[in-house]
């Protein structure tokens, strides 16, 4: 009798410990919010998505990584990733925010379902073998982290109008410039998941977290 009561406690408590673990679960993904454009700071955020937060997604891209590879959306397609904007001349923030990528991109080396994508705010000179170079020197792993040139006007309008991470002033023109310090979280359906400062440890922290959270 004293042998049946132990295994009923055990099933009881085993099934305690199960309903917790996915409340926990259940909770915690719950909690990892979705981000549109209203949640943002109006001055990031341009003036026609202002007011909209339904289905948003991030716009699509054609950019040009350290390999002269065409990089496009359907190379996250089903990813997780994290976009930043910096170029390579840049000596204050940008080295902090590389190295910062660089611990992200050693943490999920060996997780397929996570990527990296870094976008030049200066394209016209970072060029391709200018690109190629900062990579070698930072470790980047190919078609792991892409690092990126492109169209200026074209960058900029991502900063402004799809990452929400600069201010809404410029064009994108010659005498247009951006420096910004924020990481983005971008989930599977190419939908905003959190927003990071790249210089704060503390921060890279929470974004580790919240990268495997969407993973899991």
């Amino acid at each position: 009798m004293a042998i049946k009561k132990i295994i009923i406690y055990g099933f009881l408590l085993g099934g305690i410990c199960a309903l917790g673990y996915f409340s926990y679960r259940i909770t915690h993904t719950r909690n990892l919010a979705i981000y549109g454009p209203s949640d943002f700071n109006p001055a990031l955020v341009d003036t026609q998505f202002q007011e909209s937060n339904k289905n948003y997604t991030v716009a699509d891209f054609s950019l040009i990584n350290q390999n002269g590879e065409i990089i496009t959306q359907e190379h996250f397609k089903n990813k997780v990733y994290v976009a930043d904007f910096f170029f390579t001349r840049c000596p204050s923030i940008c080295p902090i925010m590389t190295n910062n990528m660089g611990k992200l991109q050693e943490v999920f080396k060996e997780d397929d379902a996570v990527l990296f994508l870094s976008l030049s705010v200066t394209p016209k000179l970072d060029s391709v073998p200018v690109l190629r170079k900062y990579a070698d020197a930072k470790g980047v792993i190919d078609g792991k982290w892409h690092i990126t040139t492109g169209e200026k006007t074209h960058i900029y309008n991502l900063a402004r109008k799809s990452y929400f991470s600069a201010l809404d002033e410029g064009d994108g023109g010659l005498q247009d410039f951006i420096h910004t310090t924020q990481f983005v979280l971008v989930d599977t359906e190419k939908r905003i998941r959190g927003v990071y400062d790249g210089m704060q440890v503390e921060e890279m922290d929470r974004l580790i977290a919240d990268i495997k959270l969407l993973v899991n």
